[in-house]
């Protein structure tokens, strides 16, 4: 099969074209938060529209639309599908062994307030499980972890969705930050600094927004304290880390900061009329003939066997007891830690097989090929280390291997159809970028001249929108930031980084997300709900970073930038 070539204006007319671009976003967009149809079905359509628009717009061979969907499924099986199942056989684990009631108690050692503890457990440890991992496991994680304090399902995908932003431009010991650098040629050590500049801004205001999220208003007035001083001390140790130290450490060194900020002022002070999950009772999350929900119970697994004696809310739990129910996620940080270091990362790399995709020979409207290797890097996979997590923690939780494989079965069962909506959007994510229609819409956006900067964040907001993660964002138009910084007269390190802050707050309305979040919690089938609770906060703090990114550009606030 001859390469085919991109065209950023296949109608003549860049303006267009651009529509023609959105046309899928649009629709994907609307049928998630308008129609409220299922992840599974809605990714299926628009995957449909865009494969249209490929062939129809941009004269794509049929054969090599439909190849260039298959080698996204292809991408999701590692990144997404093979993280998201161990991370929440981990969680079921817990349940099986008796251990999720212990976790429950535990975090109640925070205080009665639920909000608080929602802070300390979505934002702080997401944002340390964010650092680690990445991909979808803080929201699968952090989901679970608020079912365990009683937080009903929906409500708690939602805090999990909305925390898991001002950490992401350093997620993955800063893969993002550092794949900005290889597709730019720039020093990713630059990039880091600036978002480091931008995100920390973001930082202080998402625990205020999860107070919103968790208790609306009353949330915020009655327990704002907890919320600033967990943002402002999160802000300032990424700050600092990211400019001084490395970028690659930011989100952990802040999230033990803040974290660790919080209890020390739960020692001095506490919402004076404490909230429990009880009290955050919403009657949105019926189901669809409109009856109220049931109280929260953890997901899939709750019907299983585990140890009813003790369980009750005033039960008390030995130290030993309590370690081992935290013991999965003592060890999950352990071994990504230690993943990090370059005599265990070496081995595990070897565990590595990569070839060019068959039929697939794509060239941008330079002339330059399009990199279309698969790569199946089994070994240094998040959702191996998520693995080899587990089988770790099975001696603490006192889970048989025997029985432990029979939870993995389950945990299978549980995704249904998530896993379809997953591949679906994986899919459109790679018919859009490899036909040239997400070229399209950056070289339309870079067209606004100065006001550009404006709209840069934006440009990574549709990227991981697309793609779920930051780093596929910065690999798509990472090149096409700092190419129309230096065309506009800004800096492209500005603009660059811009992407990436940008992108962070697509995180909570991806597909990919959206489908993770509410397959943690047990309800397949709701994301155009979960959709439509988040995509303000996503529109709202979206805002929030064109505006500063714009003023940086200007002497309002250049004085911020290195």
């Amino acid at each position: 099969m001859p390469p085919y070539h991109q065209s950023p204006d296949p109608t003549g007319s860049l303006l267009l074209s651009a529509l023609l671009a959105l046309l899928p976003l649009v629709t994907l967009l609307f049928l998630l938060g308008g129609l409220r149809w299922k992840a599974h079905w809605a990714g299926l359509a628009t995957l449909g529209v865009a494969l249209v628009v490929a062939v129809a717009g941009y004269d794509m061979p049929p054969l090599l639309a439909l190849d260039a969907g298959l080698y996204g499924m292809a991408q999701s099986l590692l990144l997404i599908l093979w993280l998201t199942f161990n991370a929440i056989w981990i969680y079921n684990l817990t349940v099986r062994s008796g251990h999720f009631a212990v976790l429950r108690r535990a975090f109640g050692t925070l205080g009665e307030d639920i909000r608080v503890q929602s802070i300390v457990i979505a934002f702080c440890f997401g944002a340390l499980l964010e650092a680690l991992a990445g991909g979808g496991g803080p929201v699968a994680i952090c989901s679970v972890m608020l079912i365990a304090l009683g937080v009903s399902p929906l409500k708690a995908a939602a805090l999990a969705l909305v925390a898991d932003t001002a950490p992401v431009a350093f997620g993955g010991m800063g893969n993002p930050i550092t794949v900005l650098g290889e597709v730019t040629g720039l020093p990713a050590a630059e990039f880091g600094a600036v978002a480091g500049r931008q995100v920390s801004v973001l930082a202080v205001a998402v625990p205020l927004v999860l107070l919103l999220v968790a208790d609306g208003r009353r949330g915020v007035r009655q327990a704002w304290p907890a919320a600033l001083v967990g943002g402002i001390s999160f802000a300032v140790a990424q700050f600092l880390t990211s400019n001084y130290l490395s970028y690659q450490l930011a989100d952990i060194v802040a999230a033990i900061v803040s974290a660790g900020a919080i209890l020390l002022l739960l020692r001095v002070w506490r919402p004076g009329e404490p909230v429990t999950a009880a009290l955050l009772a919403d009657d949105r999350e019926g189901d669809a003939t409109g009856a109220p929900a049931a109280p929260a119970e953890p997901p899939a697994l709750a019907t299983t066997t585990r140890p009813e004696a003790g369980t009750s809310a005033t039960a008390t739990d030995s130290r030993a007891e309590t370690l081992r129910a935290f013991a999965p996620y003592a060890i999950i940080v352990l071994v990504f830690a230690l993943a990090q270091f370059d005599s265990v990362k070496a081995p595990l790399k070897t565990l590595t097989w990569s070839f060019d995709w068959p039929g697939l020979t794509v060239l941008t409207a330079a002339g330059t090929p399009v990199d279309t290797e698969y790569e199946f890097a089994i070994g240094s996979a998040t959702g191996t280390l998520l693995l080899l997590s587990g089988l770790l923690a099975l001696p603490f939780l006192r889970v048989r291997p025997k029985d432990a494989v029979l939870v993995y079965g389950r945990t299978l069962r549980q995704f249904g159809w998530a896993i379809l909506a997953i591949l679906a959007v994986f899919a459109l994510s790679y018919v859009m970028n490899l036909s040239g229609q997400i070229t399209t819409l950056g070289v339309w956006l870079a067209g606004t001249g100065a006001f550009f900067a404006f709209l840069s964040p934006v440009v990574g907001w549709f990227g991981v929108t697309i793609t779920g993660t930051d780093a596929g964002a910065n690999a798509l138009f990472g090149g096409l930031q700092t190419t129309a910084a230096e065309q506009i007269g800004a800096d492209p390190v500005l603009l660059g980084a811009a992407n990436s802050s940008g992108g962070v707050m697509a995180k909570m309305i991806s597909p990919q997300n959206l489908a993770i979040g509410t397959a943690a919690v047990g309800l397949v089938g709701r994301e155009g709900e979960l959709f439509r609770r988040v995509f303000g906060w996503s529109l709202l703090l979206l805002l929030l970073m064109c505006a500063l990114v714009y003023l940086q550009s200007t002497p309002v606030l250049s004085w911020m930038l290195p």
